[in-house]
């Protein structure tokens, strides 16, 4: 039978419960919100004592008790006076409640508990039959640092318990892949506290997985028409007030620095620079479309609360690239730029992706809404002409432009946002860039912005969780490790690593006075791709003896034959640009 509600209104039921549940154990606590968010719900409470873990169990325990009564929720619409008054002893209701310019509000009730909130709820508290409470973490109010800091609890719910099994089990196997743990144990990077939140520092075999993937796009770029620039990290003010970034973008900005009594900033992008270039010289519509890109370090002001790994830093590199193009070749450079965001997230293994049409915001925006309206429409006619399907995200254009952002779907099925095609038809007009037309006159040029991995740093942590840290063998920092049973293969162990470093591999001897099942466990945990044992019959056969990491051991066979087999798995695997 067809539910009469979806499952977030079941999960901002779950929501209510929860705190229903918290008052009755806690009832000094204060609520503040609670929710339904993408894979659960959260509420935040202001509690003098921390909530401890032990206590999620309680939670739970009192909320399968309410959920048992089967209580229905009751809707009723009271006055903003009435609201105030029933909410005086709740000062983060309240706060919300004395902001609303409604003339009544909706309050939900079931089983004596209260809560002000627009709904919808499921009819009755038994329609809650799956749920787990997840994790306690620190929320500041209304995501303000100078604003008290809530204890929030987050949890979930599904219609069936399988449902629910099927995502805990998910949650299990994140942790098992989660790119923080896994960067510190491969040694990949690390972030510290006494050099400074969100900034992170590649170590050896990270610096080098990140060089392969730039290697691969500098090439991709240059051979798909593309000229590579570069630009400074820092820039006047003037140039970021022309860009309007300082209008719209500030509090994501760092603060000014005095050099020669002018105001620089770091920058947060790196288009204001590229429009920079393009002022340098007349250009003719016989150029268009130009296309220029880079992999540009850019530096943005994230709240401490929302730092988290690589996935949200405060310094990354960004996968950039701005196109100038006439208006006539719009739809053609965004359908391009498509296929070339669709084939180079394939060779990182990335096929399964949604695409999402985002349209001008409601209130912070550049331009005129006709111009809006034309760029939104080639953006549109570009996904229609490839046969593309994609949802429309409304208002969630950046402040220059409509844009269609690619999130991919990693092994998990969890989607991640990458990939962002913008069309800007107001940097143009602000730094007041012109291209002579096929009349000898001035024309106003399109830039297009676009990005196809998005940050280095975020990309590099999805592909982490995506293999779990076992890169594919183009991408592993070590793809051969060889051990040396006893000293005297040593010699051996060289020239095996001499004959697959001239065959273009990566390959380390592992001499250590260890034991050789220990070695392997280590080469294991690291997730190299090959390890190759060295023994007598090694040695006196000119042989190795492969264990591979998911298949371990593949046997002995001569050191030709395996580099072959090697040199044919990277064939089929590396990008081909």
């Amino acid at each position: 039978m067809e539910k009469e509600y979806d499952l977030s209104t079941l999960r901002h039921s779950a929501a209510h419960v929860m705190a229903h549940a918290v008052k009755n154990l806690f009832p000094e606590v204060k609520i503040a919100i609670g929710p339904s968010i993408e894979d659960g719900f959260y509420y935040d409470f202001d509690k003098p004592e921390p909530f401890a873990p032990d206590d999620l169990a309680s939670i739970e325990a009192e909320m399968k008790k309410i959920i048992k009564a089967n209580t229905p929720f009751v809707r009723r619409e009271i006055t903003m006076e009435e609201t105030t008054k029933l909410f005086a002893d709740e000062p983060y209701k309240l706060e919300l409640i004395q902001e609303s310019t409604d003339a009544v509000s909706t309050i939900y009730e079931e089983n004596g508990f209260v809560d002000w909130c627009r709904g919808p709820h499921v009819p009755a508290t038994g329609e809650i039959k799956a749920f787990k409470l997840l994790s306690i973490a620190g929320a500041y109010w209304r995501g303000d640092e100078k604003r008290p800091m809530l204890q929030r609890i987050y949890g979930t719910a599904f219609f069936s318990q399988e449902e629910l099994d099927a995502y805990l089990q998910m949650l299990v196997e994140a942790e098992r892949r989660d790119h923080r743990r896994l960067g510190k144990e491969l040694d990949l990077f690390s972030i510290q506290e006494s050099v400074g939140s969100g900034l992170v520092l590649w170590h050896p075999k990270g610096a080098l997985v990140r060089k392969l993937i730039e290697d691969y796009w500098r090439d991709a770029h240059l051979a798909g028409g593309y000229d590579l620039v570069i630009s400074p990290h820092i820039g006047k003010r003037e140039l970021w007030e022309t860009s309007g970034h300082l209008d719209f973008y500030s509090e994501n900005m760092y603060g000014p620095m005095q050099v020669d009594e002018q105001q620089f900033l770091i920058k947060p992008m790196n288009c204001p620079f590229h429009l920079a270039i393009y002022k340098t010289k007349i250009h003719s519509y016989r150029e268009m479309p130009i296309r220029w890109a880079e992999l540009g370090a850019v530096y943005r002001y994230e709240r401490a609360g929302v730092l988290h790994g690589l996935m949200r830093v405060r310094a990354f590199t960004q996968d950039d690239a701005h196109i100038f193009c006439r208006r006539d070749q719009l739809v053609e450079e965004t359908e391009r730029v498509m296929r070339f965001v669709i084939n180079m997230l394939s060779q990182f293994g990335f096929n399964n992706y949604d695409i999402y049409l985002s349209t001008r915001p409601e209130d912070k925006f550049v331009g005129t809404p006709d111009v809006w309206d034309e760029a939104t429409q080639a953006l549109e006619s570009s996904l229609k002409e490839m046969g593309l399907s994609y949802s429309v995200d409304e208002g969630g254009g950046a402040f220059y432009g409509p844009k269609i952002d690619v999130k991919i779907k990693d092994a998990l099925g969890r989607s991640w946002q990458c990939s962002t095609i913008q069309v800007d038809f107001n940097e143009p007009e602000r730094f007041d860039i012109t291209y002579i037309g096929s009349d000898g006159k001035e024309h106003r040029p399109i830039m297009i912005h676009r990005a196809l991995l998005g940050s280095l740093e975020r990309f590099m942590g999805v592909l982490i969780e995506h293999y779990a840290g076992a890169f594919p063998l183009w991408l592993s920092p070590l793809q051969v490790l060889i051990l040396p049973i006893a000293d005297r293969h040593h010699d051996y162990a060289r020239e095996v690593a001499q004959a697959l470093s001239k065959a273009g591999f990566r390959a380390h001897v592992d001499d250590r006075n260890e034991k050789t099942g220990y070695k392997i466990r280590e080469g294991q945990l690291q997730k190299i791709p090959y390890m190759l044992v060295l023994g007598d019959r090694e040695m006196e056969a000119r042989a190795v003896a492969v264990r591979h990491r998911e298949e371990g051991d593949k046997g002995a066979i001569a050191l030709d034959e395996f580099i072959d087999s090697l040199q044919k798995e990277l064939a089929a695997q590396k990008p081909v640009v």
